[in-house]
This record gives structure tokens, sequence and C-alpha cells, in this order.
């Protein structure tokens, strides 16, 4: 784990397939005084995620990657972390999943958010499922990753009501608002 001790800070790397509002609230959060990171690199899988604006608008640098051969990219990926000096890596709504081999070389320094509270729906559609068993909340997780999928070691959790009248939309609005809040909080808990 990495303790971040004073003002200089931690080199992070946000990866990213779609919309980029993680990102996007990482980045504001990142432009604070007391925030323990700075983002110098947006990696997607996706040429046409949305998200990759935001390197623009911030001039953060942004990279595609293909992933159809994930193990050749993956080494791409790992140079470029290391030309960049990158020591933690934010997952935020990235659709693919990373060999075990690409997260032991980055043990214990990639963190995603999850629309779940974890362990419960690991994967996808984890609105709807929530919605099928008709749970009373359902939230986010700021978790390690690890190996497994979606099994790390949780770092923070936030519980959202689900109301009867929830659909996969509104429930999804609601837990992102607190997925903005639940992010930056976890990354301040993590190297405080």
């Amino acid at each position: 784990m990495i303790k971040y001790s004073g003002p200089k800070r931690i080199k992070t790397a946000v990866f990213i397939s779609g919309t980029g509002s993680n990102l996007k609230n990482l980045v504001k959060f990142s432009k604070k005084k007391n925030f323990p990171i700075t983002i110098e690199l947006i990696i997607s899988n996706n040429p046409k995620a949305k998200g990759l604006d935001y390197g623009k608008i911030f001039k953060i640098k942004t990279n595609v990657f293909n992933f159809n051969n994930k193990m050749i990219k993956e080494k791409e990926i790992l140079s470029l972390l290391n030309k960049y000096k990158i020591k933690l890596i934010c997952l935020a709504g990235f659709m693919k999943i990373l060999s075990k081999s690409f997260i032991q070389k980055f043990n214990g320094k990639i963190l995603n958010i999850h629309p779940s509270l974890l362990p419960k729906y690991k994967g996808l559609n984890t609105h709807a499922r929530a919605l099928n068993n008709q749970d009373k909340y359902s939230g986010c997780t700021v978790h390690l990753v690890n190996s497994k999928l979606d099994s790390g070691k949780i770092i923070l959790q936030k519980k959202v009501k689900i109301y009867k009248n929830d659909n996969v939309r509104t429930l999804s609005k609601r837990i992102l608002k607190q997925e903005h809040k639940l992010y930056p909080a976890a990354i301040k808990k993590l190297f405080s």
C-alpha cells in the first residue's frame, strides 16, 4: 500500500470506457490543494468514449488501446505507465478485465468503483439485479483490484435506498451521485 506523505502527489492514471463522469469528478478533486493524487493520464479501450474529451478540456494526455490482443496491449500500457511514473490506477467505468499478471505488476495500487454493495452483484447489470431481487438498498463500493472480479479489499461503501417506483435509470442516477462523493473520499482515506 502506498502512503501519502505530504506535498508530493501520487501520479495517477484513470481508465475509462464511457462518459467519464467519475473521471471528471476525480479531476475536479485532484485540483484541490490537499488532495493526494494528480491525474497524469487517461486510458480507454473505446475510441468513442465521451470521457476522452476531458483530456482535451483539462489538458491531460489520453491514450486509446484496442484490446484485441490483450497481452500485447497490456505490455504497451505498462510501458506507458512507467514512462509517466504512474503509481496508482483508478478504474472508472472501465469495461475490460485486466489480466492477473497486469494486476500483480500494479499490486495494491489499482482502485475500482463498482455500482453495488459488494460482495453483492459483482460484474454487470447491478441495478437491474438489485431491482429484480426487490432489494431495499443498493449502493456503490470503492475497492482494491485483485485477480478475482470485484473481490478486492473494500475501502468504502455507500448505501442508497431503493424506492418502489425506481427503475434502472432512476436508481443508477442516484447511485452515480454517491459514486462522485465516494471515490474521492476513498482515495483520501487510502492515503491519509
